[in-house]
């Protein structure tokens, strides 16, 4: 996700840029875009929010999604350079989708300094 979002930027930006999924089963989070990471996330929030079980669920049976996405949260906010996200050396804008697959949407922000 993070060249998605660093193609959303306005070119030469430099400020701070707030990252949005516009959905509320996906979250959205900064951290090593590393596939046993990633399955390592996967797994915690399986364990930490079982499937089944929920009030919701009588609705749209997803109700595990929307917990964990409220885990992981909506948004980020992360300093632009010159056009580009100012992450660390392993750091990677990530969606985290929590009901899915599911075709979603971003909104990036960007706020000049």
């Amino acid at each position: 996700m993070t060249h998605a979002v660093t193609e959303a930027l306005p070119e030469n930006a430099d400020g701070v840029a707030t990252v949005f999924v516009q959905h509320t089963t996906a979250g959205v989070t900064v951290n090593e875009a590393e596939s046993r990471l990633l399955g390592d996330l996967a797994d915690a929030l399986d364990q930490l929010v079982p499937d089944t079980g929920w009030a919701h669920d009588e609705i749209d049976d997803n109700a595990d999604g929307h917990v964990r996405a409220l885990l992981v949260g909506p948004s980020v906010t992360v300093p632009v350079s010159d056009g580009r996200l100012d992450l660390g050396t392993w750091q990677s804008a990530l969606l985290v989708e929590c009901d899915g697959p599911r075709t979603r949407e971003l909104r990036v922000t960007v706020v000049d300094a």
